[in-house]
């Protein structure tokens, strides 16, 4: 159990210092990710906004975190529920993996919230769900 648990959390901060840096990186440079989909559709895809969102969240600014990428506050925190999930039953029971599939009705659920976002925040009457500063 002990070893599980230095698995788990040399994992986790593996994640958390991979996240500081790529926070680094931005904060400190002029480097930021193109959107491949909206360069050659015009569209905005479900991701759109999501880096301006995460530095919003870091800065505590939550509405205009909101505003750049909504679909972050209603999957984020199902996503990381099962990510902590998993890492407990990684922990206390003996489960080969820690990356387990997520249960198929869940996937398709997500799957089927996150192309009505998508397809939403490229219609007109929708557009406040398109990435826009306050």
């Amino acid at each position: 159990m002990i070893k599980r648990l230095i698995k788990a959390s040399c994992l986790s901060l593996s994640i958390i210092a991979a996240g500081f840096l790529y926070y680094l990186l931005i904060t400190h440079s002029n480097f930021h990710f193109i959107c491949v989909f909206y360069t050659f559709t015009g569209l905005y895809c479900p991701g759109c906004g999501m880096t301006r969102c995460a530095l919003s969240l870091f800065n505590g600014d939550l509405y205009q975190a909101f505003r750049y990428n909504a679909l972050a506050f209603f999957i984020g925190p199902f996503i990381l529920a099962y990510m902590v999930n998993r890492a407990y039953k990684y922990i206390t029971q003996k489960k080969e993996t820690f990356f387990d599939k997520i249960p198929e009705k869940k996937y398709l659920i997500l799957a089927i919230i996150t192309i009505l976002f998508a397809i939403l925040r490229n219609i007109p009457y929708f557009s406040f769900l398109a990435p826009t500063t306050v």
